[in-house]
């Protein structure tokens, strides 16, 4: 069975610290391109980050450049999130997702699409 669970949400405080986690069964990460989502109250599921299958390139939304880091552990078909210096508006739940990959390239702007596998997600709140 395909499956993929996030953790290491929770409540912390502006300008503090979390690590999601994302850990993939029935399917192997490495063969595939992978994304980090969030979607805040109100809003629209949007992508923050995400790793290519080809060249393991990252990339970032601007609203979190500087701030979070999209990691891979192949070895325990793990992939995280780290999370610095969070704000208010990073409150949101995180999703996890994986792409076989495509022509298509995986950026940021078009990282929704065609994603085959999603978690449930995990909830971040960050308050100020």
């Amino acid at each position: 069975e395909v499956q993929l669970v996030e953790s290491g949400g929770g409540l912390v405080q502006a300008g503090g610290s979390l690590r999601l986690s994302c850990a993939a069964s029935g399917f192997t990460f490495d063969d595939y391109d992978i994304g980090w989502f969030r979607q805040a109250p109100g809003k629209e599921r949007d992508g923050v980050s995400c790793i290519s299958n080809s060249d393991g390139s990252t990339y970032y939304a601007d609203s979190v450049k500087g701030r979070f880091t999209i990691s891979s552990d192949n070895a325990k078909n793990m992939v995280y999130l780290q999370m610095n210096s969070l704000k208010p508006e990073d409150t949101a739940v995180y999703y996890c997702a994986a792409r076989w990959p495509q022509f298509t390239p995986l950026t940021i702007a078009t990282m929704r699409d065609g994603m085959d596998y999603w978690g449930e997600g995990t909830l971040v709140t960050v308050s100020s």
